[in-house]
């Protein structure tokens, strides 16, 4: 076996056992991951299987990709946070109100649309503008094709108009709120 086809067969290896052992690694010592891979590049470096300069080449490259899933992960979670936001300011704009006293109505059990009153069409159309805002901003950054923004404006009023008359569900148990209400509109 040459060595490139080796190396790759020792990294797909690593990944298996790396993925299967996670779990009890995290479970068992409280390591977790690096713990895990480190016990098994190791043992690969032991049984000969590899060499130490692959191994060190190896678990860079999990670390390099760990680095990059974790910025992914803070960028979406700060883009799903300034969304909330912006749908939060638009709708007390849009009412009037402000946010706390929107967010308090909602959590005792009202809907946006019956905190909206006659201003339930307004506010339908301005969240509707907002999230085909979006939907276009996807697809000029190249995420969303012309025809899943198709797709997704179909019906997008009438998203818009179930999630404002959708009660905001109760909190889980464990400090989540539901997923009906402000600030959880038709993103897909």
């Amino acid at each position: 076996m040459s060595s490139k086809k080796r190396i790759a067969a020792v990294a797909i290896t690593v990944a298996t056992l790396t993925a299967g052992s996670i779990g009890v690694a995290s479970a068992h010592d409280g390591a977790g991951k690096g713990a895990a891979k480190s016990t098994v590049l190791a043992d690969l470096v032991k049984a000969g299987t590899i060499t130490q300069a692959q191994a060190d080449a190896i678990s860079k490259k999990f670390d390099d990709f760990k680095a990059t899933m974790d910025a992914n992960k803070s960028a979406n979670k700060a883009a799903h946070e300034a969304h909330r936001a912006e749908v939060e300011a638009l709708v007390a704009s849009t009412l009037g109100i402000d946010a706390a006293t929107i967010k308090s109505r909602l959590e005792a059990g009202e809907t946006l649309g019956a905190i909206a009153g006659a201003k339930k069409p307004a506010l339908i159309t301005a969240l509707v503008a907002l999230e085909t805002k979006e939907i276009e901003a996807r697809v000029t950054a190249g995420t969303l094709t012309a025809a899943q923004a198709t797709t997704l404006k179909a019906n997008l009023t009438d998203r818009v108009t179930k999630m404002v008359d959708s009660v905001k569900g109760p909190k889980d148990g464990k400090g989540h709120k539901g997923h009906k209400g402000m600030g959880k509109g038709p993103r897909h």
